[in-house]
């Protein structure tokens, strides 16, 4: 439950991070993919998400941007919203602050985007402070753990049966790491949570 759903005490660590999003009554839920965009799968979600009528915000990393300019477009052209995942994938507790700052301001020559998720969810304070002043810091809800080759499809779906709930940040990744499992588990994650009553949107841009 610690990845799939961080608790309390970390949350109070980064209070300027957008967790969950309530919607007084409405039930919604925020689907979010992290790492692309890449040609062996962001097209099948963009398709997918198209098959269900539903956007979803990308948390793009720069180089495959910068490698996949056309696919990018594509994602904003077909009404998603897009987020900055670093330039490089750069971990914020493996470097230092400055050399953070720059691969963010990097991927955002490409990305032009408020909305800024940090890569495994890890920064340091004085990152996240610097951080806040430019962007939307977007954390997450629920992380489907799509990438772990450690679970079945069975058991990741059962992570969205067990942790979703209104207001839900849930990520799932357009990855090549995460191809198998997230095949598998989107359209069954979807249809579940629409069976619950759920809507889908995207994150705020502002």
């Amino acid at each position: 439950m610690l990845i799939e759903r961080p608790p309390l005490l970390y949350r109070l660590l980064f209070p300027e991070a957008i967790w969950r999003i309530k919607k007084n009554r409405r039930k919604v839920v925020f689907l979010t993919f992290d790492d692309g965009p890449i040609p062996e799968v962001t097209p099948w979600v963009l398709d997918k998400l198209d098959e269900y009528g539903i956007k979803a915000t990308f948390f793009m990393v720069g180089d495959n941007v910068a490698r996949n300019p056309e696919l990018y477009q594509e994602v904003k052209r077909r009404g998603h919203s897009v987020g900055n995942h670093t330039m490089h994938h750069l971990q914020g507790m493996k470097v230092s602050s400055y050399r953070y700052m720059h691969d963010i301001t990097e991927a955002n020559d490409l990305i032009d985007s408020p909305l800024f998720r940090p890569p495994h969810g890890l920064l340091r304070w004085k990152q996240a402070r610097a951080i806040k002043d430019r962007y939307n810091i977007v954390m997450y809800d629920l992380v489907t753990r799509d990438y772990s080759k450690k679970l079945t499809p069975e058991k990741v779906f059962g992570n969205v049966r067990r942790y979703a709930r209104n207001g839900s940040i849930i990520v799932f990744h357009d990855s090549l790491k995460a191809e198998k499992n997230m095949k598998a588990v989107l359209p069954r994650a979807i249809e579940f949570l629409r069976s619950r009553g759920y809507e889908f949107d995207t994150l705020p841009m502002s």
